[in-house]
């Protein structure tokens, strides 16, 4: 108890200092440049409700930052400079944000955000934890992205590429790339401590200046590395970092289950998307699987796991503000390669345990699912399992947004049907509503107001009722 003890109180020190000569850097920079636009930001957030958990909409796909406990209030502060000038060669910037929470359970401040980066050119680095999109889903009316949703914590890391699509030269601008290596680390050492994060991918787009876009990307992510704390280091260093970047087998030093199949944790992911532009309405339909069998197989081959996914469309429009943008999503993830691994001596490669794998927290972050928050977050374990216990889900999800007098809304209605695991049968339905109404407030020089009503129908997370009311303030501390 006391090696924890001074090792978070060390954390918590360094946190501070770093944070401290962060900033400190940061506005002495800033202060000797016009050209600079430096933000503020400030607010308060409180959520009411009745159950046992905050209703889920209210508190999912939303970084972290919301309590799932059905009391919480949250008071959020930070600075940022973004980009500032389009096509400018070299530009950087940077945020730090923190947030301080309390519901029944515990108080806590952590940082939200805290990250720099830089641009040059095409090309880009950042380094620090960032709220960030990635897949090809709707960034605003999703139930969140197969692989990676906006449900858990930005993790800290390093990532190197090219963040945004750019055309290749002599293609005269039909084809586009991006691409992205990221190293990352797994903060919350709930088990297993100092796990590491490997991510990369990379996406083409076919269409440049024609009304139609057809893309394909490809994400591959693995957890490796860290401290056990039975069995003690786990392979780490250059040498089965190679590995993990090839997906290879591990070496005399791994497991005897990673020796046979691959080092670490990996899971991958494909997306493919049609984005059409008609008379000023944007269509945009996409797909996203998950495989965590050998060897890959590719769109259009037998996978399989072929009847699992995420399948969304969406229209979007200006033309009529009252309704902005619908969109309705399927996701499936109850095949799994079938329900057996291996049967009467043979190797069927099936019940691949969606988010579980090599390490007990599986993949989640402080206790959140980072991929879609259907594949229930660990959060939610009465009995104290550290993964997730529902990772067999069929869901039909519906949004649209809009705005009406200068009222920004948003709706959201999910009915899942969720089956637990292969191991841990259950048929349980459910269903989640979110409205949320945002208006900008020019009084005492501006500020944003948003209100937000919630429910859940069903057993699944018990019935609940709740609202989550915030201020926030924005504003210049440099430049405007």
């Amino acid at each position: 108890m006391k090696l924890h003890t001074t090792y978070k109180h060390n954390c918590c020190r360094y946190l501070k200092k770093t944070l401290f000569l962060f900033c400190f850097s940061i506005l002495s920079i800033a202060a000797f440049s016009q050209s600079d636009t430096i933000r503020y930001e400030a607010g308060i957030a409180t959520v009411a409700s009745t159950g046992s958990y905050a209703p889920f909409w209210l508190h999912s796909d939303r970084y972290g930052k919301i309590s799932s406990s059905p009391m919480s209030t949250l008071v959020f502060t930070g600075i940022e400079k973004q980009y500032t000038i389009a096509g400018k060669k070299f530009d950087y910037g940077f945020k730090a944000g923190a947030i301080v929470r309390t519901d029944y359970h515990k108080n806590e401040i952590f940082l939200n955000e805290i990250y720099a980066k830089a641009r040059y050119a095409v090309f880009n680095i950042m380094a620090g934890s960032r709220e960030q999109i990635f897949g090809n889903q709707d960034s605003t009316l999703s139930s969140g992205g197969l692989l990676f949703s906006k449900n858990a914590r930005p993790m800290p890391e390093i990532s190197v590429g090219i963040d945004n699509f750019t055309p290749v030269p002599f293609t005269f601008g039909l084809l586009e790339l991006k691409g992205s290596i990221r190293q990352g680390w797994f903060t919350d050492n709930i088990y297993t401590r100092g796990i590491m994060l490997h991510h990369k991918f990379g996406y083409v787009r076919l269409g440049g200046k024609l009304p139609v876009h057809v893309q394909y990307g490809l994400e591959h992510v693995a957890q490796w590395g860290g401290t056990d704390p039975v069995t003690g280091p786990l392979p780490h260093g250059l040498k089965n970092f190679g590995r993990i970047f090839l997906a290879k087998s591990g070496g005399e030093d791994a497991s005897l289950s990673d020796q046979i199949n691959v080092l670490g944790n990996h899971l991958i992911s494909q997306g493919f998307k049609v984005e059409a532009d008609v008379a000023g309405i944007r269509v945009n339909g996409y797909w996203q699987n998950i495989s965590e069998d050998r060897p890959i197989k590719f769109i259009g081959s037998n996978e399989v796991n072929k009847p699992d996914g995420l399948w969304g469309i969406s229209v979007k429009s200006n033309k009529f503000p009252f309704i902005k943008g619908v969109l309705y999503e399927l996701l499936n993830t109850t095949d799994q390669s079938g329900p057996y691994h291996d049967k009467d001596g043979l190797i069927y490669g099936g019940t691949d345990g969606y988010f579980g794998g090599a390490y007990p927290v599986g993949w989640s972050y402080y206790s959140r699912t980072i991929g879609t928050p259907f594949i229930t977050s660990p959060l939610y374990n009465e009995n104290g399992e550290l993964s997730t216990t529902n990772n067999r889900v069929r869901l039909h999800h519906f949004g649209i947004e809009g705005s009406i007098e200068g009222f920004e809304y948003r709706a959201l209605a999910s009915f899942s049907r969720n089956y637990g695991t292969y191991g841990s049968f259950v048929n349980i339905p459910n269903k989640s509503f979110l409205l949320e109404v945002n208006k900008h407030i020019s009084l005492l020089s501006g500020f944003d107001l948003s209100c937000a009503a919630g429910g859940d129908v069903g057993k699944f997370y018990g019935n609940s009722v709740g609202i989550m009311v915030s201020i926030r303030k924005t504003g210049f501390l440099f430049g405007y």
